[in-house]
């Protein structure tokens, strides 16, 4: 007789799901690590919207959820419900202070619980409005994964309560889901980031501003005994915060600020709403630039990122004042040991330098902040279904990490297998003259070609001063930290402009493709390492003739004939050399190539001699 197998695998997948008050996700994990599912034009994030409509003939109600719903919000008032995360599983009393701001009726129910009246009197409880966000996340993971998902990991805030978890539980059970494990989301923040896997306690805070609502709290994590099969134990140790903070007020401050730029009254309801959406965009925009042009009727005014943050900052001073109720309710006096971002809101550059300063820590952004909840979920989804949560990131590097240069080579900043921590630098410069920005596009891989190795990701350093090509003085620095987040950073050092990029490099790498990974590197190393010494020659040498150039056509005339035409006969070689190793590398010898450049080197020393006693000459001392 068979006996039924207790293969937590054979009952199907695990996902992870983040119910949130804004927008919802589901994901999962496998030995690829987490990922969020789901795609199409929408993207992966539902909004925790659903639209009801009359009950029909056969007893039954048309319901609709997500961007659908929420688009049309304003023409189905009463009938589309949004925020009933507020409502799960409190009473009518629990939820008297939010309801002004709720666009729909709440009543109560039994138990003195609290449940929405739509317009034709029926009345849905939040269970119901939450299960049917949960189906369209059923069906997202269904489709993605091609296989009948029945259980799931939930999170919720820390600072629910029984009977709020329990309604979460419910809802899901309505929804046709288990709900294996109910999950807090500031720990499903933390094990996105492998903060359980090191080894050693540590105390990390969680700051979280979504679209609505904000809280921060402060966790203690102990690791497992040695040799142990347990996870490691997450304790919230405190948690504050504010439920009607977040980055719709960001965006209301923003509309009242052009309303009286552009002088138009913000009393009619469709002004306002269309305000607010283009206050939400340049919010957005302003994240990434300066400035922003924000446009109302044919009328433009130009917002700088400087005035944005006046407005902001008495709303980020609010969550900082419930970050030090939590510090002190935790007795954390020194820095935590990390500080996690999470909700789309933290995107703000001010927010991020605001609670750098705060905690003393710089905090981790290298995971969407809008997604680290739903691949904690999915993190520990992947536990409890058996499987391993994939991270590759633990004692060594396990692929080596590097920069783009000129031509589409590969710098090697930190080589494969350094131990973590570790952090490196390198110096890099322009390749145009007047270039005011550069873009940095980071790599993981073992080929020589950018082309080859697998993108983490672009930043721009902006505002470099105007110099010559060669001139500025790029420091670029690579730092792994023991949870396997790299930080990369550049600083050019005659402006002191900087910039910064956070990447978990192992995402989406399972072990056998790291190993696939280094066999390819080995099998075209010679021709990779070729191509590389072409490109590199290509650059290097058009920067020499330009400058050689430039300084044939002012000083040259001070050469004697013979060396001058030496001279230019070498550049006219080395310019062969640079065009036909642009066109295609295997056209040229590279050692020929580096001959030619050298002799040129060899041959331009007396122009430079001249070029510099010039300089000398005309220089403010020499003068006096």
């Amino acid at each position: 007789m068979q006996t039924p197998s207790s293969n937590p695998q054979e009952k199907g997948p695990i996902v992870g799901i983040d119910l949130g008050t804004t927008n919802s996700l589901v994901a999962f994990a496998d030995a690829a690590g987490p990922r969020v599912l789901g795609d199409g034009p929408a993207g992966a994030m539902v909004p925790s919207v659903v639209r009801y409509g009359p009950t029909g003939s056969n007893g039954t109600r048309p319901t609709i959820v997500g961007d659908e719903a929420r688009s049309g919000s304003s023409e189905f008032a009463g009938w589309t419900l949004r925020s009933v995360k507020r409502l799960m599983g409190r009473s009518l009393a629990d939820v008297s202070a939010d309801l002004a701001f709720l666009p729909y009726e709440v009543v109560e129910g039994p138990q003195r619980t609290a449940r929405v009246r739509l317009p034709d009197g029926g009345i849905v409880s939040p269970q119901e409005v939450s299960a049917a966000v949960l189906r369209r996340l059923k069906q997202i993971a269904e489709t993605s994964l091609g296989v009948p998902v029945s259980r799931a990991v939930v999170t919720v805030p820390a600072y629910f309560d029984d009977a709020q978890r329990q309604a979460t539980r419910d809802a899901g059970r309505l929804a046709g889901l288990e709900v294996v494990r109910i999950v807090n989301e500031p720990t499903a923040a933390a094990l996105a980031y492998g903060l359980g896997t090191t080894g050693v306690a540590r105390t990390v805070a969680v700051y979280d501003l979504g679209g609505g609502t904000f809280d921060v709290s402060i966790l203690r994590i102990t690791p497992p005994e040695p040799g142990s099969p347990e996870p490691a134990f997450f304790q919230v140790l405190s948690t504050a915060g504010d439920t009607r903070l977040g980055g719709d007020d960001l965006d209301h401050a923003l509309a009242a600020h052009l309303a009286g730029r552009f002088g138009i009254d913000l009393a009619d309801e469709s002004v306002r709403t269309g305000l607010v959406r283009e206050a939400e965009r340049v919010k957005v925009a302003l994240s990434e630039s300066e400035s922003v042009a924000a446009r109302w009727n044919g009328a433009e005014v130009v917002i700088d990122r400087g005035e944005f943050e006046l407005l902001a900052a008495p709303l980020i001073d609010r969550t900082l004042a419930s970050c030090t109720r939590a510090r002190q309710d935790a007795g954390l006096g020194d820095p935590p040991d990390a500080v996690v971002l999470v909700g789309g809101s933290t995107r703000v550059p001010l927010v991020r330098r605001r609670v750098a300063e705060f905690f003393g820590v710089e905090p981790y952004t290298a995971i969407d902040p809008d997604r680290a909840v739903a691949l904690g979920a999915a993190v520990q989804a992947s536990i409890l279904s058996g499987g391993s949560r994939g991270a590759l990131l633990l004692d060594v590097i396990p692929l080596s990490l590097g920069i783009e240069t000129a031509g589409g080579a590969v710098a090697k900043v930190i080589m494969r297998n350094s131990t973590v921590p570790t952090k490196a630098r390198e110096m890099f410069s322009t390749q145009v003259d007047g270039q005011s920005a550069i873009r940095l596009h980071v790599l993981q891989g073992e080929r020589e070609m950018a082309e080859h190795c697998r993108s983490l990701g672009v930043f721009h350093l902006r505002g470099i001063p105007s110099m010559p090509a060669g001139l500025p003085q790029v420091e670029v620095e690579f730092m792994v930290d023991a949870n396997g987040v790299l930080s990369v950073s550049a600083h050019e050092r005659r402006s002191g402009r900087r910039a910064t990029l956070q990447i978990v490099p192992n995402h989406g790498l399972t072990r056998e493709e790291v190993e696939q990974i280094e066999r390819d590197s080995l099998t075209h190393a010679k021709e990779d390492m070729t191509r590389h010494r072409v490109v590199d020659l290509v650059v290097n040498s058009r920067l020499d003739l330009k400058w050689i150039r430039d300084r044939i056509a002012k000083f040259g005339s001070q050469l004697p004939a013979e060396h001058l035409a030496a001279v230019q006969g070498a550049t006219d070689e080395l310019a062969r050399f640079v065009d036909a190793g642009a066109a295609d590398w295997k056209a040229v010898n590279p050692d020929a190539f580096h001959a030619c450049k050298e002799r040129l080197d060899r041959l331009s020393i007396r122009l430079q001699e001249i070029a510099i006693a010039e300089s000398l000459r005309n220089a403010p001392d020499a003068r006096r």
